[in-house]
């Protein structure tokens, strides 16, 4: 009995991280295989579920990108420039919301191979690409050996965290620390933090604080959710802790 209760709790953890996990097999005693059918039966409907949201969505987010076109074209032959302005703004919100809900169900849905990588390397090429935009970010800390993980989904989490505090926190510094059981990636910056209380809203889609990090600032309340669920689907995590000295630190964890 025990061997069977081992694999299912092996199971059920690795079905967090990996909802397209092969089903457990049906066999051995009667209740030990009642057990195992019913929870492959789980998996095949959250995984059913899982599949129709994240298709009902993209399919909704690429359509509305036609009539967004059609008002666009419609917008530039308006003679009133003023609210020819203001109807451009509001389509490139919509845009902009559009797209990063296709980035935020390819989050979810990826198929994409892991491999073994260099996440010092990865984040280089994070730190580049953001001060080639202007931001101020820096990069300390090394890696013991490479981890398992998906190389664009991991640059597209990180990549969010570290534009986050650049655009947000005045500057980001990145440090990597590898123990030998996990690699932990944390992102501080120099901005006003975030209320307690909203340390978790903040990972809900399209949710923003109005004072610092509202629509206006050039976010979509998608980033940090997109963050997460990248860094949970490789068995780890994204947390958001307000530092005593001022500023915002994210801790995003990869286990080996």
């Amino acid at each position: 009995m025990v061997g069977p209760l081992a694999e299912l709790r092996v199971a059920a953890d690795a079905l967090g991280k990996d909802i397209h996990r092969p089903p457990l097999p049906e066999t051995g005693p009667l209740e030990v295989a009642e057990t195992a059918h019913a929870f492959n039966t789980m998996q095949k409907r959250l995984k059913s579920y899982i599949g129709d949201r994240a298709r009902i969505l993209a399919a909704v987010s690429h359509d509305l990108k036609t009539p967004l076109t059609h008002i666009r074209l419609r917008t530039d032959l308006l003679d009133d420039e003023e609210l020819r302005a203001k109807i451009q703004g509001d389509l490139h919100t919509m845009e902009a919301m559009v797209g990063a809900t296709l980035d935020f169900m390819r989050g979810t849905e990826s198929r994409e191979a892991a491999q073994a990588l260099d996440v010092v390397a990865l984040l280089e090429s994070v730190r580049d690409d953001s001060q080639d935009a202007g931001w101020d970010v820096e990069l300390e800390g090394s890696l013991r050996e490479p981890v398992q993980g998906r190389p664009l989904a991991l640059k597209r989490s990180l990549t969010n965290l570290v534009e986050n505090a650049a655009r947000y926190g005045e500057r980001a510094r990145i440090r990597v620390e590898d123990d030998g059981r996990q690699v932990k990636i944390t992102v501080l910056d120099d901005g006003p933090g975030i209320p307690e209380a909203a340390l978790e809203q903040v990972f809900d889609p399209f949710f923003r604080l109005e004072s610092s990090r509202a629509r206006h600032t050039g976010g979509t309340g998608l980033g940090l959710g997109i963050a997460r669920n990248i860094a949970r689907a490789h068995g780890g995590d994204l947390v958001l802790v307000n530092r005593p000295e001022g500023g915002l630190r994210a801790e995003l964890t990869l286990p080996r």
